[in-house]
């Protein structure tokens, strides 16, 4: 309980920094929203207008102490203020229609990627020297060292443009209603099977190999030896002794990928025209659209602590070694 109470102080106070950073960072950048809203009217904004648009940005002469207390105040209350790429549509609701999408594309690819790269890890660990140690490492190996943007590109030629087995954009069919029906979800599971298949293949191969390393300095341990000088079946020791052991490192790395799956992958996003966090927030870095910028990155902070937080409790299930506290 000491060590799980401990964990959370760690990241309520990571979470303030971030919070933090992420409110100095933006005021010390030049300009500010509303000058890039007024930009767009080209001086024919009167006076009142911009003072108006001015305190619905949140720019103010007040003390730095007192926004920045006003922006926690404002963060606590779930409101980020208005975006200016999709004024006046409140950031939040820009986040909450992109999420979604980023999160069933890139996080399914991730976990299928995680998934298959550290079974396969197990299994020529344990088979080491056999055919498919031999071939299947370099030939995957061969896919994650192409730059991902030509591997997407050289994807989309081949089975969308070519051989038009995929569509070539978007997230779903023109024409379509968005919706819980059986034509809209078919058309995005369509759209969705072949960006997550380049991420999937260009990403299998280093979980395949972590694992594989990992996996194979814990077969000579003792233990593993000592199990399988009991007599335990193979894949009770291959499993409950070696695999649970070797997979902590993949446990931490996936974590890690994990919680920046809520950044997108924005080349993945930028080459099949997908929606996504990853495009929106390309769209506020051309438009100087600080207050999604801000909301973004909160995002991102917070889905990496979560993420590693979450591998920290699976670290005491699977290492309970963990809980121990040092004498």
């Amino acid at each position: 309980m000491r060590h799980l109470l401990r964990r959370i102080g760690f990241y309520l106070v990571a979470l303030w920094a971030s919070i933090t950073l992420n409110f100095i960072i933006f005021r010390l950048a030049p300009g500010n929203p509303a000058e890039a809203i007024m930009a767009r009217f080209q001086g024919r904004m009167n006076p009142e207008a911009t003072q108006a648009l001015l305190l619905q940005f949140g720019v103010t002469k007040d003390p730095l102490w007192v926004q920045y207390f006003q922006y926690l105040n404002n963060i606590l209350h779930g409101n980020f203020g208005l975006s200016v790429t999709y004024f006046p549509t409140p950031v939040s609701e820009v986040i909450g229609q992109e999420l979604p999408w980023t999160l069933t594309l890139i996080g399914c690819s991730a976990l299928i990627s995680f998934v298959l790269g550290t079974l396969i890890g197990v299994l020529i660990a344990w088979k080491r020297g056999s055919v498919l140690d031999s071939l299947l490492p370099p030939f995957l190996t061969f896919f994650s060292a192409i730059p991902y943007f030509w591997l997407a590109l050289i994807c989309l030629y081949v089975f969308a443009y070519t051989f038009n087995w995929f569509p070539l954009n978007g997230g779903y069919a023109i024409g379509l209603t968005p919706g819980l029906t059986p034509d809209f979800l078919g058309s995005v599971i369509q759209h969705a099977i072949l960006p997550g298949f380049t991420i999937v293949l260009s990403s299998i191969a280093g979980w395949l190999l972590g694992m594989r390393n990992t996996m194979i300095t814990t077969l000579s341990e003792d233990y593993v030896l000592m199990a399988e000088a009991k007599g335990l079946s193979e894949q009770r020791v291959m499993f409950s002794y070696a695999a649970r052991n070797a997979i902590l490192p993949n446990v931490t790395g996936f974590a890690l990928s994990l919680g920046f799956v809520v950044g997108g992958a924005l080349l993945t996003e930028i080459v099949f025209s997908y929606p996504g966090i990853g495009f929106a927030l390309l769209q506020a870095v051309q438009n100087s659209d600080y207050p999604l910028l801000q909301g973004i990155f909160l995002l991102i902070a917070i889905g990496v602590l979560g993420a590693n937080f979450l591998a920290d409790l699976v670290y005491t299930v699977l290492d309970p070694r963990v809980r121990q506290e040092r004498g």
